[in-house]
């Protein structure tokens, strides 16, 4: 069965972008940079696959995107209409009227949706970097992939907002880089 996997950046107070939906204060360095492009292909944006030499590389983990409004909406700003047309995606918004690109999907219930998928043949399914709908599907996560990076936001978006609801994870791997960055694997327990 596939798995509805949460990989996410996180700052060091538990925070995945500033207030304003910032998130280009995480530090990086090339060798972060291609070990991301080269384990996770998939979850870089299509608009940016091309400029790594990604373009033609097949999805590793993901074949299909769940994203919240938040995620998408500053991508759409930004002329993206479809993130990752590389993936089947799906938009859950209870606020949004509709999608107009048709490789996006709009979803109002995703727990119907993420039961369903799972139990489809493919690569595992990701939570793309959603807040609110990380906790609300908390029940169904069934793994986390936390890039932690050494600085403080402040404040911000929180990784998971949600009801309290403690959920145990176990730590299954562990890497680190050059630009102070821990990549850890949590399997749900």
């Amino acid at each position: 069965m596939r798995k509805l996997v949460y990989y996410i950046a996180v700052s060091l107070d538990g925070y995945i972008a500033g207030p304003g939906g910032e998130f280009d204060f995480y530090p990086t360095s090339d060798a972060y940079t291609a070990w991301m492009a080269d384990r996770f292909p998939d979850t870089i944006p299509t608009r940016y696959r091309e400029q790594l030499g990604l373009e033609s590389v097949p999805n590793k983990n993901f074949d299909t995107a769940i994203m919240g409004s938040g995620t998408y909406l500053p991508g759409l700003a930004d002329g993206m209409t479809s993130p990752w047309s590389h993936l089947e995606q799906y938009v859950v918004s209870t606020t949004l009227d509709k999608v107009d690109d048709p490789s996006v999907t709009l979803v109002r219930d995703p727990f119907p949706l993420v039961r369903e998928l799972k139990q489809r043949d493919g690569l595992d399914i990701w939570l793309a970097g959603a807040a609110k709908l990380a906790g609300s599907l908390l029940p169904e996560i069934d793994q986390l992939i936390i890039k932690s990076y050494p600085v403080i936001a402040g404040a911000g978006v929180p990784a998971i907002n949600g009801e309290f609801q403690p959920t145990q994870f176990t730590p299954t791997e562990h890497m680190s880089f050059d630009n102070g960055a821990y990549v850890t694997w949590y399997d749900r327990k």
